[in-house]
């Protein structure tokens, strides 16, 4: 199948062939093929209920494929689920926290769960709660956490165990806008690293600063991949924003606007 842009071929470390995926007799995922390469940081994008955070959740091990392959660190999902998970960093779009747990007991948990030797958790819990401003909070129950310091605490928590993949759903949100610029210098030097970063967000303009490559997935179906210098190419438009309006037919959006200032006009 040939997507707008496509042109990539790499040494993958995340494969995703033929997958599909079912709520009940509701499809959601159609057939979706990509593979991403370490070094990479690749945008997922699409309208809401496209089948993004779906699509991160096989990923992730927290769904099963309902057909289909998915490969992440040269394990199988989710046969090899948990030799896979050790290898990931994952920060979802909302989160349930352990919200009796002050912010040590959190990343402490995490860590462990990870297998992290306690010395070398220790050290990197020090280093995110100080490097975070949360150094102050972290005996405070995550209760009486903002919104983002939780992100916060979930971002330290997705890396603690230096994974060679991290997910990324929304991970600015709620984020004060410094802390905003460290997270998307902080993807750009996990990449250079040799990390692989998928990056699933609504913002196209951060995601067009952060990431090497966009799929767009819409409707269950990836209708885009390549480089975004490629896609633009590919659909004679200036930008990402532009693009994604093109291929997600968002362009329907401006006459919804006019209607509704015509509403309240009248």
């Amino acid at each position: 199948m040939n997507y707008p842009g496509k042109e990539h071929d790499c040494d993958s470390v995340v494969t995703v062939d033929g997958l599909t995926f079912s709520y009940g007799s509701s499809q959601v995922l159609h057939d979706i093929s990509f593979a991403l390469g370490r070094g990479e940081v690749v945008g997922l994008l699409g309208p809401n209920g496209a089948g993004k955070s779906t699509t991160i959740k096989v990923l992730t091990g927290i769904l099963p494929p309902g057909g289909g392959s998915v490969w992440v660190a040269g394990y199988s999902m989710p046969i090899e689920a948990v030799e896979a998970k050790k290898r990931i960093g994952y920060v979802p779009e909302a989160a349930a926290l352990f919200e009796s747990l002050t912010g040590q007991e959190f990343l402490e948990l995490m860590g462990r769960l990870q297998e992290v030797p306690e010395d070398i958790l220790q050290a990197r819990i020090d280093l995110f709660l100080k490097q975070f401003d949360l150094d102050k909070d972290r005996m405070r129950r995550l209760d009486g956490y903002s919104k983002g310091m939780r992100q916060k605490v979930l971002l330290s928590a997705a890396l603690l165990h230096n994974p060679d993949v991290v997910m990324l759903d929304e991970p600015l949100s709620g984020l004060d806008v410094n802390t905003g610029l460290m997270v998307r210098d902080l993807i750009a030097a996990l990449a250079a690293e040799g990390k692989t970063i998928l990056y699933s967000s609504h913002v196209l303009d951060v995601v067009e600063r952060v990431c090497d490559r966009a799929l767009i997935i819409h409707e269950g179906r990836l209708i885009a991949d390549g480089s975004l210098e490629s896609l633009k190419s590919a659909t004679e438009r200036g930008s990402l924003e532009d693009v994604f309006r093109q291929l997600t037919h968002a362009d329907e959006t401006v006459s919804g606007v006019s209607k509704i200032i015509e509403g309240l006009r009248s």
